[in-house]
């Protein structure tokens, strides 16, 4: 039976609903609506991430698990290594956690820039591998034989014959230690979804086979040969079909076994890069995944080791990079919703006169004898009505009241009939339901929080915190506090979100988007300068949870600040401004400057009374 929300599809036991609630499935389940609760009780407002370190745990442990069984029921040779790409998320809490997690495993750090270069040899274990793929420079190179040179297990991933030349060259004028020295080859398989283009002939990345063999002289002739030990590809991000990597992994399989018998005998493992997908969708019919984890293992312990056999190879160690795999499912961004734009349209709304237009009072009786067998009926006439009280209002023969009241009990009509008729979606209900959606404002941007929203229309799962129990009737759409129109997030009749219909004047209504932990934070823009929101790590145990980390989003001095205004010349302007404002006084421009401070050391979000 599928879960609502589409839990089952995305969730990964991940989460449990109970009472109504989304709880978190680990140990004491605390509830998230109670952990967001004891946020907002520290008078931490906006967005929140909450961090779930044991998701990472759970995810690391998975991907060790799957390989090491495959290794064992295959009979391989080599073994499973993997490395954590920090472009996925590079936040500090993430990286701690993943350090503490994997550290059993000798799980590694990948790094594609100078400065993730420094965090991987800062946060390393001893012995786990570090590997560095990207475009490098003579500078990045030498921090690579500095890594080594401290004791590092690093691997230099060589993107074309520039860089083997750049290393070549550090390697002949310092007397550090060598890395090890990986190359990666530009396949003429590809992969799928989104990002195929990693993959393929007109990749980036990689070297071609001619370039290979350039390689290879360039390394034998400058006796370097002893540190190449690692070939690398990789054919795309979030993989969605299992068939391109069977491609993949046949042709670099063939590549490496011709390398090892040309004399190639330092090189000892196959990088078959990241791409293991996650599932976002929320409805069946919008999967995109069709493997396993345990699939994915199989396959390439499998075919790697026929490959191997076939040539008389010494089975490789197999090294992974996917990124997404472990921390997309450990943060959930909660935010509350501050608006329904239909939210003035309840009873005490009302203000009937004591002589009402005919048309009013013909709202008034649909609405008092609207039952389960007539309310679709009653619904086209209460919506046919409203078209001509709006006639009418044009041409001046009702006023502003009499209007005001024909959409409220218009709008108390749809909801009464969507309540009645909840339980039996026939197709007129959902067709009524597309056009008389309700629109959401939530407190936070979707440009900080979901890029990929807005950048690639990747869906992300939603559901509310609560209520799980109640009929969720109200066809939604999702609108951001930015003043930008791309701000939504559109209801989508192919996967439909339905909320539920609250009164926000006398109770909270949270909205928590999943799957949020790679990418989305590291690729937040800093769009009407919204920062990044507060967040949250949650340590659960047995008998409760804990906070380790909890900090609030930054306050509007330090999103100028890091902008590159200097604060101090920023109030300076302010307190010139309010000297010279024809309304001054001694007093009141004290009182001014002294708000416009509290404000200026608040974050950036809205605040609410509640």
């Amino acid at each position: 039976m599928q879960q609502p929300y589409g839990l089952d599809i995305w969730g990964d036991h991940n989460f449990i609903i109970r009472d109504g609630r989304a709880h978190i499935n680990y140990k004491s389940s605390p509830a998230l609506i109670d952990i967001i609760k004891q946020i907002r009780s520290e008078e931490i407002t906006g967005p929140v991430i909450l961090r779930f370190p044991h998701l990472i745990s759970k995810q690391i442990d998975a991907l060790y698990g799957h390989f090491n069984r495959a290794i064992e029921e295959n009979h391989y040779h080599g073994r499973f290594k993997a490395v954590y790409p920090l472009k996925v998320n590079q936040y500090p809490e993430v990286v701690k956690s993943i350090v503490e997690a994997g550290r059993d495993h000798q799980y590694g750090l990948e790094a594609g820039s100078k400065a993730e270069l420094i965090l991987a040899m800062a946060n390393t274990p001893t012995g786990s591998p570090i590997t560095v793929n990207g475009f490098k420079d003579v500078e990045m190179i030498t921090m690579g034989f500095l890594a080594a040179q401290m004791g590092h297990n690093i691997t230099l991933t060589i993107e074309g014959i520039g860089e083997l030349e750049s290393i070549i060259e550090v390697a002949e004028n310092t007397s550090f230690r060598v890395p090890n020295i990986g190359i990666r080859i530009r396949l003429h398989s590809g992969g799928s979804g989104i990002w195929a283009k990693s993959g393929g002939m007109q990749a980036k990345f990689g070297l071609t086979s001619t370039e290979l063999l350039e390689a290879f002289e360039l390394l034998t002739r400058h006796n370097l040969l002893d540190r190449f030990t690692m070939l690398h590809f990789h054919i795309g991000s979030q993989m969605d079909e299992i068939a391109p990597l069977k491609r993949a992994l046949r042709e670099a399989g063939n590549i490496y076994a011709e390398l090892k018998r040309m004399g190639a005998d330092a090189l000892r493992a196959i990088n078959i890069g990241g791409g293991l997908s996650v599932e976002y969708a929320q409805h069946p019919s919008q999967r995109v995944r069709n493997y396993s984890l345990k699939e994915f293992a199989n396959d390439v312990v499998f075919l790697l080791g026929g490959i191997m056999n076939d040539k008389g190879v010494e089975h490789p160690n197999i090294v992974t990079e996917s990124g997404r795999f472990i921390t997309a499912s450990h943060a959930v961004l909660v935010t509350p919703v501050l608006e329904l734009f239909s939210h003035d349209y309840q009873e005490r709304s009302l203000k009937l006169k004591e002589v009402n237009p005919p048309l009013i009072e013909e709202l008034l009786e649909l609405n008092n004898m609207l039952t389960s067998g007539n309310s679709i009926e009653y619904l086209h006439d209460a919506l046919d009505h409203l078209e001509s009280l709006l006639k009418l209002f044009e041409l001046g023969y009702i006023d502003l009241q009499d209007r005001s009241n024909a959409e409220t009990l218009v709008h108390l009509i749809i909801k009464k009939a969507l309540y009645l008729k909840q339980s039996n979606q026939l197709p007129e209900i959902e067709r009524l339901q597309e056009r008389l959606q309700e629109r959401y404002l939530v407190n936070s941007s979707f440009f900080q929080s979901m890029p990929d929203y807005w950048g690639l229309k990747q869906h992300f799962p939603v559901m509310p915190l609560d209520r799980l129990e109640q009929p969720a009737i109200r066809a939604a759409s999702l609108w951001d506090i930015t003043c930008d129109s791309d701000g939504e997030i559109g209801f989508d009749p192919k996967a439909p979100l339905y909320l539920h219909d609250v009164d926000l004047d006398v109770e909270e209504y949270f909205l928590g988007f999943f799957n949020v932990g790679a990418y989305q934070e590291t690729l937040g823009m800093h769009h009407n300068l919204f920062s990044h929101p507060s967040e949250a790590t949650v340590l659960i145990d047995d008998d409760g949870y804990r906070f380790t980390n909890l900090d609030e989003a930054e306050d509007i001095l330090e999103i100028l600040d890091n902008l590159e205004y200097d604060p101090a010349t920023v109030l300076k302007q302010l307190e010139t401004r309010i000297a010279e404002s024809e309304f001054r006084t001694k007093e009141g421009n004290r009182d001014t400057l002294s708000t416009l401070k509290h404000f200026l050391a608040q974050n950036g979000y809205l605040r609410t009374t509640k």
